[in-house]
């Protein structure tokens, strides 16, 4: 399908990105609103808080599609020589799939966090490293889907799309002006928008050098295939460190001070281990599949890479969560849009610092 659709494959990536940027800010601030008591563990008849933060997302997702699917149609059209007819079928296709991806990875999030607090379990810590797996699964088959409606019917799929983006924008701007008053709604969506330059910043900075790296990762394929595990749980150690800080220093447990990062090592510790033993269980997955004679070397490599990256991904997430607090803003707004985006090109970037060292 990619090959068939020449600028499908260009614009994928922000896609992801700009989605789990969303799906990372929803996630923090439910954690930290669950535990501070302002967002209540039931699915029905909860807080208006809750409510807002919902809707709130619904439009982040539509201004993201909007701001997303412009700067691809123009990526799509200049990039890979698209003819400029299809600007119209790009953004039709980035709002559609943005769209469609509140239907359920949204309800899923917050039953997630529901679920996970009502039985104990620390939402901070298990909720953005789940969600944020199933929704890069949703998204893709949406994103897919929405591709094949347009390869199947191309005289109508414009129409098809332009109904279900309709539909779509009304929602969005029935709810808007119901909460458009709303403080916290307010205050969200200017945050959010600065998190937003910053995520599109980082994406296209580091998208030509990480191209130019996979080139070197794609000749090992033991290697390609625990590459997005190690990106992914890399990104969840920053996400749940930088989660639970922030949910300390709401509650007032730990001060806004950089070095309080002294008092957080429980947190810290449990999260580094955790994604070295998973690292265990990926290199030995791939040496399975692709000669166990691999193992060694490969369980050196991965590990290398941990070592590299974490360390510096602990500190980012932290001192976004510092910085943001002291100047009074959301941490939650910020930290995990942040620290995921500057974690795929690190990670890509440690990976081959370990396999040039261990080569």
């Amino acid at each position: 399908m990619f090959d068939t659709i020449p600028w499908a494959l260009v614009i994928y990536p922000g896609v992801l990105s700009i989605r789990g940027a969303i799906g990372g800010l929803y996630c923090g601030r439910l954690s930290t609103a669950l535990h501070l008591g302002t967002i209540k563990p039931t699915l029905f008849g909860n807080t208006e808080e809750a409510y807002v933060l919902f809707n709130t997302v619904n439009t982040l997702t539509l201004i993201s599609a909007l701001l997303m699917g412009s700067f691809g149609s123009l990526v799509g059209v200049f990039v890979t020589g698209t003819p400029f007819t299809e600007f119209f079928t790009i953004l039709s296709v980035i709002i559609a799939s943005m769209g469609l991806s509140i239907l359920a990875i949204s309800p899923l999030t917050f039953w997630v966090s529901v679920a996970s607090y009502k039985r104990g379990l620390d939402p901070d810590v298990l909720v953005y490293p789940v969600i944020s797996t199933v929704a890069d699964l949703i998204i893709t088959a949406l994103y897919l889907g929405v591709l094949y409606i347009v390869l199947q019917a191309p005289g109508q799929s414009l129409y098809i799309l332009n109904a279900v983006n309709l539909i779509f924008v009304a929602i969005v701007l029935y709810t808007i002006r119901k909460i458009h008053r709303n403080s916290e709604f307010v205050t969200t969506v200017k945050e959010f928008m600065m998190t937003l330059i910053i995520v599109t910043v980082i994406v296209n900075i580091t998208g030509t050098a990480l191209n130019r790296i996979m080139e070197s990762i794609g000749k090992r394929p033991e290697v390609f295939m625990i590459y997005p595990a190690l990106i992914d749980t890399i990104g969840d150690v920053g996400s749940i460190i930088g989660s639970t800080a922030t949910t300390k220093m709401a509650l007032g447990v730990m001060a806004t001070e950089f070095r309080a990062i002294t008092t957080h090592w429980v947190e810290i510790g449990s999260a580094w281990v955790s994604s070295i033993i998973m690292f265990v269980f990926y290199t030995l997955t791939s040496s399975v599949v692709y000669g166990i004679g691999k193992f060694p070397g490969l369980l050196g490599e991965a590990w290398m890479t941990n070592l590299i990256v974490v360390p510096i991904i602990i500190v980012i997430s932290f001192f976004t969560a510092i910085v943001t607090r002291k100047r009074g803003l959301d941490p939650d707004n910020f930290i995990i849009p942040i620290e995921t985006s500057i974690s795929d090109g690190l990670t890509t970037i440690g990976l081959l610092i370990a396999l040039t060292l261990l080569l």
